[in-house]
């Protein structure tokens, strides 16, 4: 599997833009979803751990699972996560891990699966009864927001209501939509959605 991030994790947390968005993210996952002492969470697209930094002091365990073994090297290398994080470097939408979550998180990462309802298929094979998601990731943008070339990027943002009805197609209820964070760029502001749903 081709490690698309291999040269781009080493100084991943250094881009302070990275690291703001990471925070309004993470901030508003905080203020969206209630956590406790016992759950069992999935980070889909976890990278170095960003997002599990901020979410692994109030649950039992994370999941952070990513196809850039570099990125998950980065993730296990921090002191906060040691005791709390296991990662899974494989590509679940072919090799489902057959655990089940109380919450599959995401920041970022839906745009770099190009086949979005099978993506929704697996995150609804992986909640247990009444298990969440809180997925992150851009509105329709222009094609701007990565600099180019981007391999790995298969959509420039999505859709809030073609989204949303995919989830509900799929065993999803209770669908809702929060802006998360606005990144500013020289070139525009791209929004970025928390998308919020419960497996039926």
């Amino acid at each position: 599997m081709n490690d698309l991030f291999k040269e781009k994790a080493q100084n991943w947390d250094a881009n302070e833009s990275r690291k703001q968005m990471s925070q309004g993210i993470g901030a508003c996952i905080l203020e969206n979803v209630q956590f406790n002492p016992q759950m069992q969470v999935m980070d889909f697209g976890a990278g170095t751990g960003l997002i599990a930094s901020q979410v692994a002091p109030l649950v039992s365990k994370i999941t952070a699972v990513d196809v850039s073994e570099s990125m998950l090297e980065k993730l296990v290398s921090k002191i906060e996560l040691k005791e709390k994080v296991e990662i899974l470097c494989q590509d679940l939408t072919l090799n489902p891990n057959g655990k089940q979550y109380d919450l599959i998180m995401s920041a970022m990462a839906m745009h770099h699966v190009e086949d979005t309802e099978n993506l929704v298929i697996t995150f609804v094979n992986h909640l247990k009864s009444g298990g969440k998601v809180a997925l992150a990731d851009l509105d329709t943008e222009d094609g701007k927001f990565h600099t180019p070339p981007s391999e790995g990027v298969f959509h420039h943002g999505f859709d809030r209501i073609v989204l949303g009805e995919l989830f509900l197609k799929h065993g999803f209820k209770n669908v809702q939509f929060e802006t998360a964070y606005t990144a500013k760029r020289e070139n525009g502001d791209y929004p970025i959605f928390l998308l919020l749903a419960e497996k039926s």
